[in-house]
């Protein structure tokens, strides 16, 4: 059986368990304490290698770590990965913007703000991802207006992983007023069958106030 390192209150972490259960795949979950510092054991480097949630292992011991590379992962040969290679290519194309526009940006906001680490921050940093979210809500609004999800193909793990932090904007304190096909999106997809509702407040973590080891 698949076996998930997770951590909770991860919006990263809710991705792979979102996919998992739409396909209805079982798996067992080792929870990692990441503020404690279970992160940056050897034995987990060994299976995320930057130390980070999530990562899964297969039963052949083959470990794979990054959200979004886990991802790609499991929904090959599924609905939610297109087959051909231009579709697939296009996927790739949102899950960098993810990581590099949505993740980095509205997730360490949203990270800072509801663990009490934003006033901790150089308030030049949290400007400046503030413009740069700003930016990306602008990006995600325009392309929107376009088609009903990400690409072409439909619902698929491009919009899990943007849903992921993108949803979560206005608790990084960005509102999502001014972005109506946003909206329409995020309600688009918490009616798809097996969406997973249920998330974990940092608040649940004694040390989630702590920075990382």
């Amino acid at each position: 059986m698949l076996t998930l390192f997770d951590y909770p209150a991860s919006q990263n972490a809710w991705k792979i368990r979102q996919l998992l259960q739409h396909l209805q795949r079982p798996y067992h979950t080792v929870h990692v304490s990441i503020f404690e510092g279970e992160g940056r054991t050897a034995d987990y480097l060994r299976i995320s290698p930057t130390g980070t949630v999530p990562a899964i292992q297969l039963d052949d011991g083959c470990a794979l770590s990054e959200s979004n590379a886990i991802l790609f992962y499991l929904a090959i040969d599924t609905p939610y990965l297109p087959d051909d290679a231009f579709g697939r290519a296009k996927v790739q194309q949102w899950l960098s913007f993810e990581q590099e526009r949505v993740e980095s940006v509205i997730g360490s906001l949203r990270h800072w703000t509801l663990t009490g680490k934003r006033e901790r921050r150089p308030p030049v940093l949290v400007e400046m991802k503030h413009k740069a979210a700003q930016g990306t809500l602008q990006t995600l609004e325009r392309e929107l207006t376009q088609r009903p999800f990400l690409t072409a193909h439909g619902y698929s793990i491009a919009d899990i992983s943007v849903f992921a932090y993108g949803s979560r904007a206005e608790e990084a304190g960005l509102s999502l007023e001014p972005y109506p096909h946003i909206r329409a999106w995020i309600e688009r997809i918490k009616s798809q069958p097996g969406f997973l509702a249920t998330t974990y407040p940092y608040s649940d973590d004694p040390f989630s106030a702590g920075e990382l080891p």
